[in-house]
């Protein structure tokens, strides 16, 4: 009894300090929920008249089709059903300039709505930190979404279709007042009537027969009040077929669009999307409702709107936010590999298609319809755990290094970059790699200060070299471009190998020692992100680009100086990101990696000839100074640093150091006093 009265009071303030640290951490979220709302707000408002909210000014603006006296559709301008153009009619009668601002909020306030929504709606059982942050990362998510910031900058009314779905299924008491929601959602989108099937084979008929009734009397009231349109829309367009754009544009993510873009047309096709979206309906719904059973109601709604998503004829982008519910869903049976589909769901939601998968031409039919494949994934293939399988609360949990006792005590490790000694999930790998690459060509591109300065920059690097009797740079240019063999060697060296080998590298590591793999990976992540601070702050003009100095460009052929915006950005690269050079950087890299880890010492020594051809090459055609592999190498060394700093030691210095000390304590035991 006295041991555990005295235990209670730092069992409390252990809890305090849990909760103050989850408090800390909601309001933070919510912080930066409020900057993304913030953010969109002022990129929404601050686009020029005309160019922003133009499908509500087509809608309603002066001349909108709202006005006509004749069909809203003669244009195909307008993708609503009557029903919802019935809606919009009062709004005409707003002022301009109040309609774009009170629709810009109304909307944001939709989506903080249905952020806590889903908040709400997660399957339990849930822990107190998922509860207390869902919410806002919930919100911030929505926010960053493509169909939102698509919905946001047209001015449409896809949110509000969702919304009334999740309020009707969580939020509302009753069937047939939930029925009611789900019924008006369907009549502003038809393919909300799957929804019918859901309810229906779950036991909820009431709100089945409810949300069918509904759905008619919005259609019927439609039909009434605006015959003509109502005709256009559902016999001449079936049902918004044609509305909107052509249907084979990359933003129809529906298989009707993926067809088209395949090159199917006319009755073939048809009849291959009917056949094929009859057979998604079956298998999705199924798959619904099984989850549904299972008690993830939330699960099943998103799946129900991925099939929504793929059986519409045409599904835009403000039309596909069911995918980015799908994240709730629980895949694997391992902790290391259950954030592989949440973080592909928001890559996918958040970011182009074009940084998911690389420009190449045999890529293209994924590229062009990454949306609808993580729909149809999510509806037919990803296998979401029950929540009968002992692995949906407790996955295999994560074997992490211990830390080396000798290792920065006033440097706390970060728990999400600790060592794991398992190899990592290859998917989840390629993913990141490609995003992180994309990333960093986006930064490298814009990093650019212009012509001035970076030639600026180039004198100041070559004052300083000539002070320190460095300044090879043309001397090795010209004696290297007298010798044929030699500059064709450094121009193929250059271009050739700056990818090939550190990718090389990692593939290796990956299937032979997946420890230093992580190891390795994290040090050139880290290198890479200073180098990037370097070409952000410090532009500066290659060799070959200063029009005084005589450089001969081996790669790119004779330069035109006379051009005054020359270099400052291309198609592919920014050219006056030479400091440091990543060139050199992710060469020496690579042979210090390989100087660590080969097991023979040929291995080691042919690994390190790789950084000092490298710099050769740079400097033999023109597109580096010589510090600029100085500051390569800067960055490097940085980027070992922060490894170690954050992460400590390698993970098998750390698993011998471990057995050398557990060795030693055995030897002293054994040792007679």
């Amino acid at each position: 009894m006295a041991n555990a009265e005295q235990s209670r009071p730092g069992s409390a303030f252990g809890a305090g300090m849990v909760a103050t640290r989850l408090g800390a951490v909601r309001v933070l979220l919510w912080l930066v929920a409020a900057v993304l709302t913030i953010r969109q707000v002022t990129v929404v408002l601050s686009t020029p008249k005309g160019e922003r909210l133009t499908d509500l000014e087509t809608w309603v603006g002066p001349d909108g089709v709202l006005h006509v006296t004749g069909s809203l559709y003669d244009s195909t301008r307008f993708t609503g059903t009557p029903f919802g153009g019935l809606v919009l009619k009062p709004l005409t009668r707003s002022a301009e300039q109040a309609l774009g601002w009170g629709w810009t909020f109304g909307t944001l306030l939709l989506v903080v709505a249905l952020g806590l929504i889903a908040a709400r709606a997660l399957p339990g059982p849930t822990s107190r930190r998922t509860a207390l942050l869902a919410a806002p990362v919930a919100v911030s998510l929505l926010l960053l979404s493509l169909p939102v910031r698509n919905a946001l900058y047209l001015g449409q009314t896809s949110i509000i279709p969702v919304l009334l779905v999740l309020a009707g299924c969580f939020v509302v008491r009753g069937e047939r007042t939930s029925g009611v929601l789900i019924g008006i959602a369907a009549a502003f989108q038809p393919t909300v009537l799957l929804f019918t099937g859901l309810l229906w084979f779950t036991g909820r008929r009431r709100a089945a027969a409810s949300t069918g009734i509904t759905f008619a009397a919005c259609t019927a009231l439609a039909w009434a009040a605006m015959p003509q349109d109502s005709y256009t829309y559902w016999v001449h367009h079936l049902a918004g077929v044609g509305l909107g754009g052509a249907a084979d544009d990359l933003a129809n993510q529906s298989l009707h669009g993926a067809l088209l873009r395949l090159g199917l047309n006319g009755p073939l096709e048809i009849g291959l999307f009917l056949l094929l979206g009859a057979a998604v309906v079956v298998a999705g719904l199924r798959r619904a409702v099984r989850y549904a059973r299972d008690g993830q109601l939330l699960l099943a709604v998103a799946i129900t709107g991925c099939v929504a998503i793929a059986v519409s004829p045409t599904t835009w982008q403000h039309q596909l936010l069911w995918v980015l519910l799908a994240v709730v869903g629980r895949v694997g049976r391992k902790a290391s590999d259950r954030y592989l589909w949440p973080v592909a769901v928001i890559l996918v939601m958040t970011l182009p298609a074009k940084m998911m998968l690389p420009n190449m031409a045999a890529l293209y039919p994924l590229r062009d319809n990454v949306v609808l494949l993580a729909a149809l994934a999510a509806a037919l293939v990803v296998p979401f755990l029950s929540r009968t399988s002992p692995h949906y609360r407790s996955p295999i949990p994560t074997d992490y290094a211990e830390p080396v006792p000798t290792r920065f005590k006033h440097v706390p490790l970060l728990p999400f970059l600790r060592r794991v000694l398992a190899r990592p999930n290859l998917l989840l790998e390629l993913l990141l790699i490609r995003v992180t690459y994309a990333a960093y060509s986006q930064v490298r591109l814009a990093a650019t200060g212009g012509r001035a300065t970076a030639e600026e920059h180039g004198q100041e690097i070559l004052d300083i070299e000539k002070a320190l009797f460095i300044d090879i740079e043309y001397w090795v240019n010209h004696a290297v471009v007298k010798v044929d063999w030699l500059r064709a060697f450094f121009d193929f060296y250059y271009t050739s190998f700056h990818f090939v080998v550190p990718l090389s590298v990692l593939a290796v590591l990956y299937v032979r020692r997946p420890v230093d793999y992580r190891w390795a990976r994290s040090s050139l992540g880290f290198a890479t992100l200073l180098a990037l601070l370097g070409f952000w702050l410090y532009p500066l003009a290659p060799p070959r680009l200063m029009p005084d100095l005589g450089i001969i460009d081996t790669v790119h052929g004779v330069q035109d100086f006379s051009q005054p915006d020359y270099g400052s950005l291309t198609a592919l690269t920014n050219q006056y990101a030479a400091m440091p050079s990543l060139h050199f950087g992710w060469s020496l890299w690579c042979g210090l990696v390989i100087a660590i880890l080969a097991p023979k010492w040929w291995m080691k020594a042919l690994g390190l000839l790789h950084p000092l051809f490298t710099a050769l090459a740079i400097v033999a055609t023109g597109n580096h100074w010589v510090l600029d592999a100085v500051g390569g190498a800067v960055v490097v060394g940085g980027g070992f640093g922060l490894t170690y700093l954050l992460q400590g030691p390698r993970a098998r210095t750390v698993t011998k150091a471990a057995e050398v000390s557990s060795d030693r304590e055995t030897a002293m035991d054994r040792t007679p006093s």
